[in-house]
């Protein structure tokens, strides 16, 4: 019976030694993580959105049809639209607001237009086109397109693997001081529909063509 405290005496000079000899212990933080994390968009949902072009004057213009495109009346959007909306979209260029320029990532070129929609809204189409440079013509480039209507309806295709630029070119313009712009002219079509970001309901676009204005500024992209 009197061997147990010599026991425990020598178990504690154990942990003891144990604790001195051994190598000091690592302290190991675990990861800290947002409680209620805002949820994410859809995936390029809405990288190519340009600022608006359907507020302040830019809208009094279109509603009274005083919009201009190049200005010059060669500018235009024809568009076959089904699905939630149905829609043969001829714009000319006094129905039109377009601007043009690098997209945000630099992946290439975003072009924006507003016109006349349904009901008398004002409508916007945004092409994202993958792969095009300022200034240089383009075949079979994948696009991003975004539909969206007064009253903050949109519809995105959120990606540029569902719709395709089947021939790009671009001519220079007379520039104001400061700023390179083109002429780009554009065709293509969707093989996939564009979804409603908020609800239900698709479209599918199935095919597009186009002439704008792009505009440039600082070191020409390579």
């Amino acid at each position: 019976m009197k061997a147990l405290p010599a026991l425990a005496l020598v178990a504690a000079s154990l942990v003891q030694n144990n604790g001195t000899a051994g190598a000091p212990q690592p302290v190991i933080q675990m990861p800290q993580h947002q409680t209620n994390p805002a949820p994410e968009s859809a995936p390029d949902a809405g990288a190519d959105l340009p600022p608006s072009l359907t507020t302040g004057s830019a809208a009094q213009a279109l509603r009274a049809g005083r919009g201009s495109c190049l200005g010059d009346g060669t500018g235009y959007v024809r568009a076959r639209i089904r699905g939630a909306l149905d829609l043969d979209l001829n714009w000319k260029d006094s129905q039109l607001e377009c601007r043009g320029d690098a997209r945000p990532d630099g992946t290439g070129l975003r072009v924006s237009f507003a016109g006349p929609g349904p009901g008398g809204k004002l409508m916007r189409l945004v092409f994202g086109v993958r792969s095009a440079r300022e200034g240089s013509p383009g075949k079979e480039l994948p696009t991003n397109l975004t539909l969206l209507l007064d009253g903050g309806r949109i519809f995105a295709t959120s990606g540029d693997d569902k719709c395709t630029t089947d021939q790009l070119s671009q001519k220079p313009l007379p520039g104001k001081p400061g700023l390179r712009e083109w002429r780009i002219e554009a065709r293509g079509f969707c093989i996939e529909p564009a979804n409603a970001l908020a609800g239900n309901g698709r479209i599918v676009v199935s095919r597009f063509d186009f002439a704008g204005r792009l505009e440039f500024s600082g070191v020409v992209a390579k």
